[in-house]
């Protein structure tokens, strides 16, 4: 019986903290149109983004803050290296981006995993 009891237990705990760290939605490797991938990583309190592959590859291009899907931070164009305002959102295994000029001419785009 204390078997039984101190096994309930066990699970109980188990059940009821979950994962110390579950992975973020941005987190992953992510694939463009073109079929170049780019990673979205930890770095510090974000999440940073870098080509893998393709013209462009090595090159960082975001740097966003968030979580449960919803993003914001920066997104960096890597063929001019300039800087826009962005925000991410990310459901099932589609992530689209969208970087603004003066927050008003934006352009989005939708990588899937």
């Amino acid at each position: 019986m204390a078997r039984f009891a101190l096994f309930a237990a066990a699970v109980v705990f188990a059940l009821s903290t979950g994962p110390a760290r579950s992975a973020e939605p941005i987190e992953g490797v992510w694939r463009l149109d073109n079929g170049e991938t780019v990673t979205y990583a930890p770095c510090g309190d974000a999440y940073c983004s870098r080509v893998n592959s393709g013209k462009y590859a090595g090159k960082t291009v975001g740097r966003m803050t968030g979580g449960g899907g919803s993003y914001t931070g920066t997104l960096i164009d890597p063929a001019s290296d300039k800087s826009y305002e962005g925000r991410a959102s990310v459901s099932a295994n589609e992530l689209v981006l969208t970087g603004c000029v003066a927050k008003v001419f934006c352009r989005s785009q939708t990588w899937t995993r």
